[in-house]
């Protein structure tokens, strides 16, 4: 579909969900749609990320297919948000990377990142000593070519999201308040997992909180493993210790916790998401959902066997394997579905704006 095509498609849905009003306690995009008469395309690309899939209202609405009006509000949604992420992407040439065969090329990146790394380290007689890791690739190798993804990739997500959040405009003046708390509080505990204050469906007779659960796990987990990234490099800076450190300390317990939550969690949402309503589906996010949870679950699983072999000689080829994904999954990061998470935190920042300015 057409951009101007969709955007009219998402008015109309609006329009008759702003007509009927039967679905206004189930999420923030119904008390936000309420506020507006008419939708623009700002208006619209704030309620798709809003919506969290949890698909609630298209098994409560009169209104859905088979039905001439057609309603699909999750569906309808789920396509302008991942326009969203191709309109605001930064640079705008890559913009088209959310629509690529995304799983092939993830895996394409990582083995061209494998062995190149590999190919570099033996050209430079780095085969590696079980249980010294930087007796393969040095600590300011990693560091500089980590570091210098890392700045790019958080430059593209912020110039990404400043340039969404600047379209949606200021909007109304809460006066003073908590808006960002109450909008960060709400992302946090993905309070819209919870449909209508119960759990999410899977299709119309069954609930379960599982979605909600593993989202935690994968978001919490990922979290855990940066702080174990960003302790370890306070360890070899400040205390001039050098990895691998002893299994029971703060890096390590933290990496493996969050290693765990990294592979539970996405295998989880993989799960669920092939279980899901297709009438409900964007078929071109498969492959973009696909690729980031394959991405997180391979660099997690490398890591836990890095953890569990690194004194032995499988140390050296699994180092190699396990960066050449995280560097990818980094890489891939502003054009893969992590920028969800991104968008969806500034939308429920502006409805908690706007909640309180009313």
């Amino acid at each position: 579909m057409l951009s101007d095509e969709l955007i009219r498609e998402g008015e109309r849905v609006m329009t008759i969900c702003n007509a009927c009003r039967y679905c206004e306690g189930f999420c923030a995009v119904f008390p936000a749609m309420e506020r507006r008469m008419s939708f623009a395309e700002a208006d619209m690309n704030l309620l798709a990320n809003l919506c969290h899939n949890c698909t609630e209202c298209i098994h409560a609405c009169q209104y859905s297919p088979p039905h001439i009006f057609a309603v699909n509000v999750p569906l309808t949604l789920a396509k302008i948000r991942l326009r969203s992420y191709e309109k605001y992407c930064w640079p705008p040439v890559l913009g088209a990377a959310f629509r690529l065969r995304a799983v092939e090329t993830a895996l394409s990146i990582a083995t061209v990142l494998f062995v190149l790394m590999w190919v570099a380290t033996a050209s430079a007689g780095r085969t590696g000593h079980p249980g010294s890791f930087y007796s393969v690739i040095p600590h300011e190798v990693m560091v500089t070519a980590f570091g210098s993804v890392f700045i790019l990739v958080v430059a593209a997500m912020t110039i990404s999201i400043t340039r969404y959040v600047r379209d949606l405009g200021d909007g109304p003046d809460p006066g003073p308040g908590g808006s960002i708390l109450n909008g960060l509080r709400d992302a946090f505990t993905l309070k819209y997992l919870h449909g209508s204050g119960e759990s999410c469906t899977l299709d119309e007779s069954v609930r379960t909180p599982w979605r909600r659960w593993f989202h935690h796990f994968t978001f919490y987990g990922f979290v855990l493993c940066f702080a174990s990234t960003c302790v370890a490099s306070l360890y070899h800076i400040a205390l001039h210790r050098e990895a691998p450190y002893a299994l029971w300390s703060l890096p390590v317990l933290l990496g493996l916790v969050g290693g765990i939550g990294l592979v539970v969690g996405p295998i989880g949402l993989w799960t669920l998401r092939e279980r899901r309503n297709p009438a409900t589906v964007d078929t071109d996010q498969k492959g973009l959902d696909r690729a980031f949870i394959l991405l997180l679950v391979l660099t997690s699983l490398t890591g836990l066997a890095l953890l569990a072999l690194r004194d032995s000689v499988a140390m050296g080829p699994l180092l190699l394997l396990h960066l050449a994904l995280v560097l990818t999954l980094f890489l891939t990061l502003p054009y893969g579905k992590f920028v969800h998470g991104l968008y969806r935190t500034a939308a429920l920042i502006r409805y908690a704006r706007e909640s309180r300015a009313n």
